[in-house]
């Protein structure tokens, strides 16, 4: 995941925590619903202002797969 779509997972989970404690949401499945409320409200946003849905960002290298670089030297 790259750091536009990371970000906006962020924005979605904070966004979707403030609601349910601001407007005491409780129980599973109420919280369910808010969450995927909250994450079409985003998903819309993205849309609306041209953004790349984050099914169609290019996939970031795996960082298991990333070759180590040498440290650098202190002179």
């Amino acid at each position: 995941m790259g750091s536009t779509e990371l970000a906006a997972d962020l924005f979605r989970a904070t966004q979707t925590e403030e609601k349910l404690r601001r407007e005491n949401i409780q129980g599973k499945d109420k919280a369910n619903l808010t969450h995927r409320q909250v994450g079409a409200k985003v998903r819309l946003t993205i849309k609306e202002l041209g953004g790349t849905m984050p099914e169609d960002l290019p996939s970031v290298e795996s960082i298991k797969k990333l070759k180590p670089k040498k440290p650098r030297e202190i002179k």
